[in-house]
């Protein structure tokens, strides 16, 4: 006799089988590397979750291991590293932790960079160099990630280097709350927007547009072949007797920064104010920033910043927000860039 087949019988309203449950509720998971996890915990809060538990070794030898303690299969994961020194640690780090998302069946994986790495590097300056940004775009693509979402990158043209979905996002509106909230009615008066160099001149602009406030430019030229050092040449625009506020998307060295600040106080600017998103600060940018020719440093906490960076003229801004309501518009697919009133 032939063997008798087996048949499950539908369940005509549900379109399931009768036992069995239908798995179809989304399942947001967010785990952190180990270069920012106060950022992480302050973003999970804000989420209503908590990081996934998560193994971090270091071997003797330096390779880095890493493992989820709890299943995230099928889930939609979120992987909040940042990339404050050392970036090459964390970058490595970051790549293993997408590699065993990709092999637990994480469904949807996404990289939550505040600070994109290696993001200067977004073109060939000389012959012969990389584009470093677009290899470490391929990188996070082979290592498994779906997603990248990052905040105020140095180049736009970097969304165009990762082969997927790229959510870039704005400080600006953190950064400019705090301005509207804390500058006096005579400095919004006197208040004039300062882009450090001609390529940040569109940032600086709108800047201008969301303050009322006239906008001057600073020209500048860098020696291609000495690293962070910059010559100011001249400013376009009055700043004579006004309040100044000088707006970047990043800190490095502080050099540019500081030329920038002390040209302004030679051209006559009563006060200069410091605005920037990433607070990179390598040596010796503290000392520097501390400067008689800036009167304050106003960052986000998209790169941690230790103790010993910090000082009584600095103020740290909280990104968790905005980034916690990114994940929240993706998780849901809703629309990030609603968020910024409809800027691409």
């Amino acid at each position: 006799m032939g063997r008798k087949k087996k048949t499950i019988e539908l369940d005509r309203e549900h379109d399931i089988a009768p036992g069995l449950v239908a798995k179809t509720k989304k399942r947001l998971v967010v785990a952190r590397g180990s270069s920012h996890p106060a950022l992480a915990e302050d973003v999970a809060e804000q989420l209503g979750t908590e990081l996934v538990p998560t193994e971090y070794r270091t071997f003797a030898s330096g390779e880095i291991l890493t493992r989820f303690e709890v299943s995230i299969r099928g889930c939609d994961f979120f992987l909040i590293q940042s990339f404050g020194p050392p970036v090459n640690e964390w970058l490595m780090e970051t790549l293993i932790m997408l590699d065993a998302a990709k092999r637990a069946s994480a469904k949807r994986i996404t990289v939550v960079m505040p600070y994109y790495p290696y993001s200067r590097q977004d073109k060939k300056g000389r012959g012969r160099e990389p584009i470093s940004a677009r290899l470490v775009a391929d990188l996070l693509k082979t290592a498994g990630a779906d997603r990248v979402m990052s905040v105020d990158l140095h180049a736009a043209q970097i969304q165009g280097f990762f082969d997927g979905p790229v959510d870039h996002l704005f400080a600006k509106p953190v950064l400019l709350e705090y301005f509207e909230q804390n500058l006096s009615a005579t400095d919004r008066e006197l208040l004039t927007v300062v882009s450090p160099d001609t390529g940040r001149v569109r940032v600086a602009d709108t800047w201008s547009d969301s303050l009322g406030a006239p906008l001057a430019i600073i020209h500048k030229r860098r020696d291609p072949n000495v690293a962070n050092q910059v010559t100011v040449s001249e400013i376009v625009g009055d700043v004579q007797g006004r309040v100044c506020l000088l707006v970047d998307d990043m800190i490095d060295t502080g050099g540019t920064i500081v030329k920038a600040a002390e040209a302004l106080k030679a051209a006559g600017a009563v006060r200069v104010i410091v605005a920037a998103t990433h607070a990179i600060f390598s040596d010796p940018a503290a000392t520097r920033l501390q400067s008689a020719a800036i009167d304050e440093v106003v960052v986000t906490d998209t790169v941690p910043l230790p103790e010993s960076k910090r000082f009584p003229s600095l103020t740290i801004l909280p990104i968790a927000p905005l980034l916690a309501r990114a994940i929240h518009e993706v998780f849901e697919d809703g629309s990030v860039t609603s968020m910024f009133d409809g800027a691409a």
